[in-house]
This record gives C-alpha cells, sequence and structure tokens, in this order.
C-alpha cells in the first residue's frame, strides 16, 4: 500500500504520453503511416485525450492525498511528483500544437515552459549545496491553474468533437476564456518562478 501514491504517479506520466500521441496522431503526424485521419477517428482521439488529461490532472491531487493518508511520503515521491506534472503540462502543450492549435496559445505556453525548466535547473543547481525550496502554496494554486487552462485548451482546439453547438460566438468567447486561463496561468507561474529565484538568492547569500 505503501507504493501506492508512487503508482498513481506513474499513471500520471503513463497518460501524459498518451495525451501528447493521441493528439498528435489527431494532428496527422501520423498521416505518413496510416494515411489521413478521418474526421470521426480525429474527434475519437481528440476526446479520448481530454479524457486521459482530466484524470492525470486528478492524479496529481489524488497521489499527494494518498501519501498522506498512507503516512507513505518518500524520497521517489518528492522527485517523480513534480517531474510528472512538468511532463503533462508539456505534453499537453506539445499535443495542442501538434493539433494545429497554436497561434494565440503560443507566447503563454513557452513562459509557462521556460519557467518549469529553469526552476527545476535552479532545484539542481543548489541541491549540491544543501539548500532546499519547498513548495509554495500559489506554487500548487499555479499548477492547479496550468491544468484547468490546458484542459480548457483542449475542449476549445476539438470543440465539434466534444458535441459542442456549432455557434461562433460562443465558439468565439469559450476560446478567448481559454485564453485568458491559459494568460493568468503563465502570470502566476512566472510570479511563483521569481519568488524561489528571490529565495534561492537569499539562502545562497546566507551561505557566503
Amino acid at each position: 500500500m505503501r507504493a501506492l501514491p508512487n503508482l498513481v504517479t506513474g499513471v500520471r506520466l503513463a497518460l501524459a504520453l498518451f495525451v501528447v500521441v493521441a493528439l498528435a496522431v489527431a494532428g496527422g503526424a501520423a498521416s505518413l503511416l496510416t494515411g489521413p485521419v478521418s474526421p470521426q477517428a480525429r474527434g475519437a482521439l481528440e476526446r479520448w485525450a481530454f479524457a486521459a488529461f482530466v484524470l492525470a490532472a486528478l492524479s496529481d491531487f489524488l497521489d499527494g492525498w494518498l501519501a498522506r493518508r498512507l503516512g507513505a511520503t518518500s524520497l521517489w515521491g518528492a522527485i517523480l511528483d513534480p517531474i510528472a506534472d512538468k511532463v503533462l503540462v508539456t505534453a499537453a502543450v506539445l499535443g495542442l500544437l501538434a493539433l494545429g492549435h497554436g497561434g494565440a496559445i503560443v507566447l503563454p505556453s513557452a513562459l509557462i515552459l521556460f519557467r518549469e525548466f529553469a526552476v527545476s535547473a535552479l532545484r539542481e543547481v543548489i541541491a549540491p549545496r544543501g539548500i532546499s525550496l519547498p513548495v509554495t502554496l500559489l506554487a500548487k494554486w499555479k499548477t492547479t491553474l496550468q491544468l484547468v487552462a490546458l484542459g480548457a485548451e483542449i475542449i476549445v482546439a476539438g470543440w465539434r468533437a466534444f458535441g459542442l453547438p456549432d455557434d461562433p460566438t460562443l465558439m468565439g468567447r469559450a476560446t478567448l476564456g481559454a485564453h485568458g486561463l491559459l494568460w493568468i496561468a503563465a502570470i502566476v507561474t512566472l510570479v511563483t518562478g521569481g519568488q524561489y529565484w528571490s529565495e534561492a538568492r537569499r539562502k545562497l547569500s546566507q551561505r557566503t
């Protein structure tokens, strides 16, 4: 039972891989091997990708809850959980781009990915010096915002696949809302990155 939280995290990694592959295939990434994807197959892939993304996002909360409930917190869990979060976010962004849903999401997505990998690199650099950067409450909310925003972008990208009304006005408003959420997530992501950078500088200055 103590291995259950890490198993859930591993499932999240597998689901993230499925998300990016399904969206990429829906976008025609495998057309050289399988030929053009039919509208029905594309719609099914988009729906399955969204379902996998939702399950993966929910597992982000489940593994932490299980670890606390079972008293099964571990070093591996502390390492794998943030990696799985970043892999899921990256998978969704790459899948959306492969699907052809670029344009307005490129810049906020790039800012999010830049911050995520920059903070990961910062942790790696300072860890040998015995300095850690505990996850802040705002950073936890940041992850939630990212997942909600990317989930909304997947829905907008596959609008007809989800059986939503073929109403340009409604679709336009939903798209604007999804883009707005993604920009909010990007801004919060950058703010938390700045907080980690400041905290790292403070702790490093105390060591010198």
